[in-house]
Protein backbone atom coordinates (compact mmCIF):
# COMPACT_ATOMS: atom_id res chain seq x y z
CA UNK A 1 0.00 0.00 0.00
CA UNK A 2 0.84 3.33 -0.86
CA UNK A 3 2.74 5.65 2.09
CA UNK A 4 -0.17 8.09 1.58
CA UNK A 5 -2.84 5.82 1.56
CA UNK A 6 -1.21 4.75 5.29
CA UNK A 7 -1.51 8.14 6.46
CA UNK A 8 -4.75 8.69 5.38
CA UNK A 9 -7.62 7.63 7.32
CA UNK A 10 -8.51 4.53 4.59
CA UNK A 11 -12.14 3.97 6.10
CA UNK A 12 -12.59 7.80 4.90
CA UNK A 13 -11.65 6.91 1.33
CA UNK A 14 -13.23 3.63 0.99
CA UNK A 15 -16.48 5.61 1.77
CA UNK A 16 -16.23 8.08 -1.04
CA UNK A 17 -17.49 7.66 -4.46
CA UNK A 18 -15.60 6.83 -7.48
CA UNK A 19 -14.85 10.27 -8.82
CA UNK A 20 -13.28 11.48 -5.30
CA UNK A 21 -10.89 8.30 -5.52
CA UNK A 22 -9.88 8.82 -8.86
CA UNK A 23 -8.95 12.57 -7.85
CA UNK A 24 -6.83 11.54 -4.51
CA UNK A 25 -5.46 8.97 -6.70
CA UNK A 26 -4.74 11.61 -9.14
CA UNK A 27 -3.08 14.57 -6.44
CA UNK A 28 -1.36 11.61 -5.33
CA UNK A 29 0.69 10.86 -8.49
CA UNK A 30 1.33 14.64 -9.35
CA UNK A 31 1.44 16.52 -6.61
CA UNK A 32 -0.24 19.70 -6.15
CA UNK A 33 -2.68 20.44 -8.83
CA UNK A 34 -5.48 23.69 -9.84
CA UNK A 35 -8.88 22.35 -10.35
CA UNK A 36 -8.08 22.40 -14.60
CA UNK A 37 -5.56 20.76 -14.02
CA UNK A 38 -7.28 17.84 -12.60
CA UNK A 39 -9.95 18.17 -14.89
CA UNK A 40 -7.45 18.07 -17.65
CA UNK A 41 -6.03 14.68 -16.25
CA UNK A 42 -8.84 12.96 -15.20
CA UNK A 43 -10.91 13.83 -18.11
CA UNK A 44 -14.07 14.12 -15.66
CA UNK A 45 -16.40 16.96 -15.99
CA UNK A 46 -15.71 20.50 -14.07
CA UNK A 47 -18.81 19.84 -11.87
CA UNK A 48 -17.96 16.01 -10.63
CA UNK A 49 -14.50 17.41 -9.81
CA UNK A 50 -15.60 20.62 -7.77
CA UNK A 51 -18.15 17.62 -6.16
CA UNK A 52 -14.94 15.36 -5.53
CA UNK A 53 -12.87 17.73 -4.71
CA UNK A 54 -15.42 19.40 -1.79
CA UNK A 55 -16.18 15.65 -0.49
CA UNK A 56 -12.47 15.00 -0.08
CA UNK A 57 -12.48 18.83 1.71
CA UNK A 58 -15.37 17.64 4.18
CA UNK A 59 -13.20 14.60 5.03
CA UNK A 60 -10.68 16.40 5.93
CA UNK A 61 -8.22 14.72 3.40
CA UNK A 62 -7.31 17.72 1.09
CA UNK A 63 -5.67 21.02 1.38
CA UNK A 64 -7.04 24.06 -0.91
CA UNK A 65 -3.92 26.72 -0.89
CA UNK A 66 -3.86 30.04 -2.73
CA UNK A 67 -2.45 29.81 -5.96
CA UNK A 68 -0.43 32.80 -6.54
CA UNK A 69 0.14 32.24 -10.61
CA UNK A 70 -3.82 33.12 -11.14
CA UNK A 71 -6.20 34.04 -8.29
CA UNK A 72 -8.90 33.39 -9.69
CA UNK A 73 -7.63 29.44 -9.10
CA UNK A 74 -6.77 27.16 -6.25
CA UNK A 75 -3.90 24.94 -5.52
CA UNK A 76 -5.01 21.26 -4.09
CA UNK A 77 -3.08 18.83 -2.74
CA UNK A 78 -3.11 15.57 0.00
CA UNK A 79 -3.33 16.56 3.51
CA UNK A 80 -0.11 15.24 5.41
CA UNK A 81 -0.45 14.10 9.01
CA UNK A 82 1.63 15.29 11.57
CA UNK A 83 4.10 13.79 12.15
CA UNK A 84 4.77 11.79 15.98
CA UNK A 85 7.73 13.27 16.39
CA UNK A 86 6.58 16.61 16.08
CA UNK A 87 3.15 16.28 18.03
CA UNK A 88 3.93 17.98 21.63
Amino acid sequence: MNSSLNDINYEKLEKLPPSAKLVFKTLEANGQMTQKDIIRETILPSRTVRYALNRLKEEKILLERFYFLDSRQSLYEIKRPMSNALAV
